[in-house]
């Protein structure tokens, strides 16, 4: 074989060609790169790894890179498109399937080089005008028009556009793969490693073409196999795009940090990318022109690319640095700022699921103002005029209602319930009682339990401070209450998780209700709240508590938390003998197990060992007055539990039948009371005055 034409050869002459276009670049440079490359480029699709690897580590890399960058350098190369055409074909076909050669292009800088290629400012390199850049395809496909907007250029009426579309549809197949390659068959390349920032308008720009009004195809199209051909390479380019953009703003703050920034300061890119892709989801749907044979084929995979779109956009509001950027008071009548608002539209327009169909919408405003109101006064605006969403998303938490709707709507409301600002809002929209008809905590909804935990979590904030809404949760309307909902889902559950958030909703519940003074309410809100407190003095809440005491070595607080609850019970007429039943009743299995075994890791040496852990929740205060519980147990925690076993020992709270119960009681702390009694070191003395209270309400 002659050696001038092996890959090796070709290689090779490239490398002086470009050593030649270094020193004095002549007239006829460009058509013998294009030629060289050709050859290159037709020699490397028969498949011969061998080839491909020597081929790759010798200096082609670094020599295509080289060879792009001469184009920006060289102005007035006006022969160099053909060539750059089939130097993309070359990178193209050296790292189709070959690791090795994906790294050395990347390390070359070759796919970034591309990128500098494109017309990212609208004013594209003087050799390359628009229509040819739709024939040539340069930068793996970025920049060429998705549909068929393409038409001849003005200057040049005899262009042939067909010619123009075959070229544009050939290079789509090698530059995505070329991509693709890169990135690797399992995706682990980082995707900022190739494109930033600056590749943000030629992605986002692809979009245009799947937003109506769809362009009328051209008559070249009327050849149903160039048609079939010119509609996949568009939508191929389209799910593409989709993938990259979602990967940037999965993968690169600064994308994030861009796409926020152009919302406001729209020259950073020269189009308000973020704006375009809210566009694009709002308004973009299956095109006119899809036939009725290709719509099947294509619908899940447009879907799919929504969704990727949804996803970069909730991950971009996700962003800590982009709260303050994207919420925006500048215009009046535009509260929050132009994604604010149109986040707020989507809701108001769409909230009325029997008449709207958009849940993309919905999912994306309710996940990126979830993201958004981890600030208080993001939050309070939200519920407060002129926005006023409670009531809308109160309306999306219907039972019928597809269970992604409801977790970027509980998800939201979760965020809005921690501020006290908004609490008064959410209950009059009726969030509560929402819930407990939306069927979230019931069995058919076990297998979302996350979406569960965080309606747990709305019910819990949304009763924190607030006697109304805990009267909502607590009280009954037609069917079972929201805590009898969430208590018999704490039953049933083998969740910690489930268990420990939903037994504190009865703690916020119980402290709402025991620490509202009578005299501040009417007759009404009193006897509503004496119903209340009845409710919960009731065997299965005193229970729970007992259990969210008994399981939560590992976490004071908690400890504390139920401790504090079962004490305010306690004070109401038989509240006394439930929670001395609930500190010495044995504690179930799972209880046990939550105390003795670390998350993620082993428990004991060998599979036979016994479990050691307190059996009962009384065990467990006792660990807790030892400060044996784990964790430092802080001294205004063994303080409460010190009042608790002093409570109960007073005469008259536990029925005068349980003296044996309440004997037990005292026995199995009282030598740990009475140390902490005596213990009047610094630090400790909140505790020892507890403990001595402790001691002489037991009386002798």
């Amino acid at each position: 074989m002659d050696n001038a034409s092996t890959p090796l050869a070709s290689a090779s002459r490239l490398g002086d060609l470009l050593a030649q276009l270094q020193i004095h670049p002549p007239a006829d440079q460009w058509p013998q790169i294009e030629s060289t490359a050709q050859s290159l480029a037709n020699e490397l699709r028969t498949k011969d790894v061998e080839q491909q690897t020597a081929l790759g580590q010798t200096l082609l890399p670094q020599t295509l890179n080289s060879l792009l960058k001469g184009l920006l350098v060289d102005r007035s190369a006006l022969g160099c498109k053909a060539a750059v055409f089939e130097l993309l074909r070359v990178a193209a076909n050296l790292c189709m399937d070959h690791d090795e050669n994906r790294g050395y292009l990347l390390e070359a800088g070759f796919p970034q080089t591309v990128v500098t290629l494109l017309p990212a400012q609208h004013t594209p390199h003087p050799c390359l005008s628009r229509s040819e850049i739709v024939k040539t395809a340069i930068g793996f496909l970025l920049n060429a028009s998705v549909g068929y907007a393409s038409t001849s250029d003005p200057g040049n009426p005899s262009e042939d556009l067909g010619e123009s579309w075959s070229l544009r549809a050939t290079t789509a197949s090698w530059s995505w793969r070329a991509i693709e390659e890169l990135r690797g068959d399992d995706g682990n390349q980082p995707t900022g490693d190739m494109f930033g920032p600056d590749a943000l308008p030629v992605l986002v720009s692809q979009l245009r073409g799947f937003v109506p009004p769809y362009p009328t195809p051209p008559p070249l199209f009327a050849t149903p196999a160039s048609r079939r051909t010119f509609v996949q390479t568009d939508f191929d380019i389209y799910e593409q795009v989709c993938g990259l953009i979602e990967s940037l703003c999965l993968d690169v703050d600064d994308v994030r940090l861009s796409l926020a920034r152009g919302m406001t300061f729209s020259e950073d890119h020269g189009i308000k990318c973020l704006s375009e892709m809210l566009d694009f989801v709002e308004r973009a749907d299956y095109p006119s022109y899809w036939t009725s044979e290709e719509r099947p084929s294509k619908e899940k995979g447009f879907d799919l690319g929504k969704g990727a779109i949804v996803k970069a956009i909730v991950e971009t509001s996700g962003d800590e640095m982009n709260i303050d950027i994207l919420w925006d008071d500048s215009e009046a009548d535009k509260p929050g700022g132009e994604f604010v608002s149109r986040m707020v539209a989507w809701i108001h327009s769409h909230k009325d699921l029997k008449t709207s169909s958009r849940d993309d919408l919905l999912i994306c405003a309710t996940l990126s103002l979830g993201n958004i109101c981890r600030r208080d006064a993001h939050s309070t605006a939200i519920v407060k005029t002129p926005i006023s969403l409670a009531p809308d998303l109160a309306s999306l938490l219907e039972p019928e209602v597809d269970l992604k709707v409801k977790h970027g709507a509980i998800g939201l409301l979760k965020h809005l319930a921690q501020s006290q600002g908004c609490r008064p809002a959410l209950g009059e929209a009726g969030v509560i009682q929402r819930l407990a008809s939306s069927q979230i905590w019931s069995e058919r909804a076990d297998m979302v339990e996350v979406i569960q935990v965080a309606a747990i979590g709305v019910a819990k904030h949304m009763c924190n401070g607030s006697i109304d809404n805990t009267f909502a949760l607590v009280l009954p309307d037609e069917s079972d209450s929201a805590m009898q909902q969430i208590l018999a889902l704490v039953r049933r559950s083998d969740s910690i998780t489930v268990k420990s958030e939903g037994t504190r909703v009865l703690v916020n519940a119980t402290k709402s209700v025991w620490t509202t003074d009578p005299k501040t309410l009417d007759a009404e809100h009193a006897q509503r709240r004496e119903a209340c407190m009845k409710a919960l003095a009731q065997e299965p809440c005193v229970s729970a508590l007992a259990r969210l005491v008994g399981r939560s070595k590992r976490y004071p607080t908690l400890v504390n938390e139920g401790v504090v609850a079962l004490s305010l019970i306690s004070t109401y007429p038989s509240g006394g003998t439930l929670v001395l039943d609930s500190l010495l009743n044995p504690l179930p299995t799972e209880a046990v197990r939550a105390t003795t075994q670390p998350p993620m890791s082993a428990v004991s040496a060998t599979e036979n060992s016994p479990t050691v852990g307190p059996r009962r929740a009384l065990d467990m205060i006792t660990a807790v007055l030892r400060e044996s519980a784990g964790p430092k147990v802080p001294p205004e925690v063994r303080a409460n539990a010190c009042a608790l076993l002093g409570h109960l020992g007073r005469k008259g709270v536990v029925a005068e039948n349980r003296a044996t119960d309440l004997a037990r009681m005292k026995d199995a702390t009282r030598e740990v009371v009475e140390a902490l009694a005596r213990d009047e070191d610094q630090g400790n003395g909140r505790v020892a005055a507890s403990g001595k209270r402790a001691l002489e309400a037991w009386g002798p």
